[in-house]
């Protein structure tokens, strides 16, 4: 009932007419809750098979009168009817006495339930653990190789050993946890810090519980934990509570009315004559997952326990577990802060086993740039490297983006330090990744080649046309070169992308594909595995330098990329940007001498670290520059499209035959 197991009966061995002869009692809230019998088929260490189920609707029966009911039996995978239940089922009032002794057994059943794993978890809490500050001993000396121990209910985890940043006044974990919440236990998350001295002895030092009664659900929050036991330090971590299953909650669809002044409240809140508000909060997104189809299958049984994840930086939401499916329908509502509108929605669906371990089944970045607001669209799923379909049959997800925001705050953060994102994918080293950041270098250099080329043949008169224009141009510049000159030299060449990306044939901004390139890109094997140590050391000292050449290789490129597709309108806005700051760089260069724009700039840099000492040094040309996405990102980002069907394409044939 509402999602809740309130009773299992025992089971019938082979028999199709089983009888359980069994009774229970339920405390009802609301009549309008339907009850559900759901049924399955035993099988001893594999996944149990879903026969049907019906609904009993509770205003059908008569209060302290016993009625018999028959409820057939119905699956949304087979089709017809599967089958019958007989039940007696009896409403009554309860006096208060018996409303507690009947909460008292509520509870034995459920403690009976856990016992038998048949409970099913009413919310799933993410824990990132960032980092610690002044943890110190009880004689006030620095822990050795700290780590923590978590705990909430049954579920226990354990952080690695981490070490202390150079200054001493820190140390960083970066360790993320799934935890399970049940409707009947204790809601207190005990973290416990240890230390580990050199000689591998552990000893407690503090511990520190969060209450997540009084957390808001569905949102991201950024938690500081003080240790007790007299212990000066604390914790750092973001805490998600999210995964709901009960369906009377904000987020779940079919309960959520789109209300008018919550709209206007919103587009009001980003309003441009309310930019000097709040600078650091930049828009609002708001996804509807409705569901997917065509999901692989990762259990015995051929079907799948799929659920949702959608991560916005740092901040990280899922919806509830739907069992025995590959299609299935969540239909949840989510809502984010954004802080950069240069971020980039990640929506990844896995497989959620018993020891509630996942399955990676597929996902899908989505720029924020790129949204069309309330545009109901399906988004095909993609595999780990986010070049092929994911695994399935034709795997998607329906999904409706809504992003609201300011275009001023977004310009302004823009140029400032991008948001770290604290959970990354461990970076190896791989042979076909080195090859091709390689190959990504040699296209860079083969442009700036050939363009040296085509300055070379200005020079040699090949075209005489071009050389005498080349000519012209080159006395005209030297002659009135001013420093506000080189911007709109700039600007001439996004004038020149624009022309031809509005005109020419070609199509700089290829959003789509078929899916079906293909990236040879594996993981080194392990095939020497019995070698000897020492060789093992000298190719780990190879790794590292071939893993540094690797990533100098892959930041050139990707830099290089990111200039490119500035000009290129890869991303409009952000070129739309460059044009606006390149035109207001010109107008400054003209009104203002060269000599007293580097006189302002050399005393900002002397004068810095005196007028703001705990600010951070940055570029805003590199922070700029960090938010286009090169190529690797590109192709990460473009969307496959949606196989068409046999009958769709008939259909199409035939409506073309009409019209002609």
């Amino acid at each position: 009932m509402g999602n809740k197991v309130i009773h299992k009966s025992k089971t019938i061995y082979r028999d199709l007419n089983p009888t359980w002869d069994e009774d229970f009692d339920v405390t009802v809230d609301d009549l309008g809750t339907p009850l559900q019998v759901r049924v399955f088929d035993y099988d001893w260490g594999l996944q149990d098979d879903f026969l049907g189920s019906a609904l009993l609707d509770l205003n059908r029966l008569d209060v302290n009168k016993l009625k018999a009911v028959t409820l057939e039996l119905y699956s949304d995978e087979c089709d017809g009817l599967q089958g019958y239940i007989d039940l007696a089922a009896t409403l009554y009032v309860k006096c208060e006495e018996e409303v507690v002794d009947n909460k008292n057994q509520t509870s034995k059943i459920n403690e009976q339930a856990r016992k038998l794993k048949v409970q099913i978890w009413s919310s799933v809490v993410n824990i990132l653990i960032i980092e610690g500050k002044r943890l110190v001993d009880k004689e006030g000396d620095p822990l050795s190789k700290p780590y923590l121990r978590l705990r909430l209910g049954n579920e226990k985890h354990k952080t690695k050993s981490a070490t202390w940043n150079t200054s001493c006044t820190a140390v960083t974990w970066l360790e993320q946890f799934d935890f399970h919440l049940f409707e009947e236990q204790t809601h207190l998350l005990e973290i416990h810090l240890f230390d580990k001295d050199p000689k591998g002895k552990e000893e407690a030092v503090g511990r520190a519980i969060l209450d997540l009664t009084d957390i808001e659900g569905e949102l991201t929050h950024s938690l500081t934990c003080q240790f007790q036991n007299g212990l000066i330090g604390s914790v750092s971590l973001l805490v998600t509570i999210s995964g709901t299953t009960a369906s009377e909650t904000i987020s779940d669809l079919s309960s959520t009315i789109p209300d008018a002044l919550e709209i206007s409240t919103l587009q009001t809140r980003y309003a441009l004559y309310r930019t000097l508000e709040n600078t650091r909060d930049v828009g609002h997104l708001s996804v509807k997952v409705f569901r997917a189809t065509g999901l692989a299958s990762t259990d015995i049984g051929g079907k799948s326990d799929p659920f949702c994840v959608l991560q916005l930086v740092n901040s990280r939401l899922q919806t509830q577990t739907e069992y025995k499916t590959l299609n299935p329908n969540w239909n949840k509502i989510f809502t984010f802060n954004v802080k950069d509108i240069n971020s980039v929605l990640e929506v990844t669906v896995y497989d959620e086993d018993r020891d509630h371990r996942v399955d990676f089944i597929g996902k899908v970045c989505i720029p924020l740039l790129r949204i069309r607001n309330s545009q109901k669209k399906w988004y095909v799923l993609k595999d780990r490297k986010l070049r092929c379909r994911a695994k399935g049959s034709n795997p998607k997800i329906l999904l409706d983006l809504d992003v609201t925001w300011n275009y001023l705050r977004a310009s302004f953060n823009t140029l400032q330090p991008k948001e770290k994102k604290y959970i990354e994918p461990e970076v190896k080293f791989s042979r076909h990744t080195f090859i091709r950041n390689v190959m990504r270098i040699k296209t860079v250099v083969m442009d700036i080649i050939q363009l040296g080329k085509f300055i070379e043949s200005c020079w040699e008169w090949d075209s005489t046309l071009r050389s005498i224009i080349a000519f012209v141009v080159f006395l005209l510049v030297t002659w009135y070169f001013e420093p506000f000159v080189l911007p709109l030299m700039l600007l001439f060449y996004f004038l020149h992308s624009f022309l031809f990306r509005s005109f020419g044939n070609a199509n700089l901004n290829e959003y789509e594909s078929d899916g079906s390139v293909e990236d040879d890109d594996d993981d080194p094997d392990d095939k020497n595995k019995e070698e000897k140590k020492s060789l093992k050391e000298k190719l780990q000292a190879v790794q590292e330098v071939t893993l540094t050449v690797q990533h100098a290789l892959g930041t050139i490129a990707s830099l290089m990329e990111s200039v490119k597709n500035t000009f290129n309108f890869s991303v409009p806005y952000l070129s739309y940007l460059a044009i606006f700051l390149l035109m207001v760089a010109s107008l400054v260069l003209y009104a203002i001498p060269l000599r007293i724009i580097i006189l302002g700039w050399g005393i900002n840099k002397f004068t810095r670290k005196l007028l703001r000492p705990h600010s951070i040094p940055n570029n805003e040309l590199l922070d700029f520059m960090s938010r286009v996405p090169d190529d690797e990102e590109m192709a990460d980002y473009r969307e496959i499209r949606t196989e068409v069907t046999a009958d769709a394409a008939d259909k199409s044939a035939r409506r073309g035959t009409r019209r002609k």
